[in-house]
């Protein structure tokens, strides 16, 4: 990607998941340096153990301290914007730290974007920000507002902000997928299920940091962009990780949902189809006419939606089958 060529790229809560493989593609790219922000020093020692690049930096900081942030970002080219608190029940038993981290953290992020003239940020998000029914959804709900509406802030700034949003990453930290595997591997008879009729989204690490890159190149500012991702039922999940084992319902858990919704009905209206993803266009607070976002940067023309149109986990088209799902995993 020839617009990676000598950049400057900080990864905030770079340690993560994401940020390693992000890492991993960015010093394939000949950018001129990678800064990783995050709070975790022993997690930045192994990861420059793991890399031992002389391109890659690491500095200690968390995205609450905007002073340490703005120190952080100068002569920054781009942001890639990934710390979050993310656990499910933690958020509603600590609600008050997802939104320090997740909302001010976001907010920290935008302005000391615009005060260093750092020319692209993009931020991470999730399915649970689409029609959020627990807290964390609601932090990253109101995070991707703020991205997509910050150029209301900067003003005749240079800096743009966009979003990406995608579902259940294979394989990440926390994810029910290394969850299984370790209950497996402790011999266990039957593995607890929250639901039967229960359906996620689902992307590689890899094609998710390669949809963020490409992302970034089109970005035109203020969208949100969501890649066209399978679907996997939890049953089939289980079926293909041991055809023999057993499970066991223990119900949905406080601000879990049943499907997840990466496109809502409410969106329909400002949402646009492409070959391999959807963006939601920014709603046009000056009642001029905003850009024309049916048609992306290298060109592609898309086309508007369906008004009804959803984009959710259960009535996705494309659904991964157990012998795919034997060769993901």
């Amino acid at each position: 990607m020839k617009f990676l060529k000598n950049k400057i790229i900080m990864i905030t809560g770079g340690t993560g998941s994401f940020g390693q493989m992000c890492v991993k593609h960015l010093l394939a790219h000949n950018v001129k340096k990678v800064i990783i922000y995050s709070r975790d020093e022993l997690k930045q020692f192994e990861m420059s153990n793991k890399f031992n690049s002389p391109k890659l930096r690491f500095l200690l900081g968390d995205v609450r301290d905007r002073d340490r942030l703005k120190l952080a970002t100068k002569q920054v080219d781009m942001i890639i914007h990934a710390a979050a608190l993310k656990q499910v029940p933690a958020a509603e038993y600590d609600p008050i730290e997802f939104i320090k981290t997740n909302i001010y953290g976001a907010e920290n992020v935008i302005n000391v974007g615009i005060e260093n003239n750092v020319k692209k940020i993009i931020a991470l998000s999730t399915d649970k920000a689409a029609n959020p029914v627990n807290l964390y959804g609601a932090t990253k709900l109101c995070s991707d507002k703020l991205f997509i509406n910050a150029k209301n802030l900067s003003g005749s700034a240079d800096t743009q902000f966009s979003v990406v949003r995608y579902g259940n990453v294979v394989g990440s930290r926390g994810s029910v997928l290394p969850y299984f595997k370790h209950l497996i591997q402790k011999n266990v008879k039957s593995l607890p299920i929250t639901d039967e009729r229960m359906t996620r989204f689902w992307i590689t690490l890899d094609y998710g940091v390669k949809f963020v890159l490409n992302s970034m190149n089109i970005m035109r500012g203020a969208e949100l962009f969501v890649p066209k991702t399978p679907s996997i039922k939890i049953i089939d999940l289980v079926k293909a990780l041991d055809k023999n084992i057993k499970y066991h319902i223990v119900g949905i858990r406080p601000g879990e949902k049943l499907h997840e919704v990466l496109c809502p009905a409410d969106s329909a209206r400002d949402t646009i189809e492409f070959k391999n993803y959807y963006l939601i266009r920014p709603y046009d607070f000056s009642k001029r006419k905003i850009k024309r976002y049916e048609v992306s940067k290298n060109n592609e023309k898309g086309k508007f939606v369906k008004n009804n149109f959803v984009y959710s986990s259960d009535t996705n088209l494309h659904f991964l089958n157990i012998k795919e799902l034997k060769k993901l995993i």
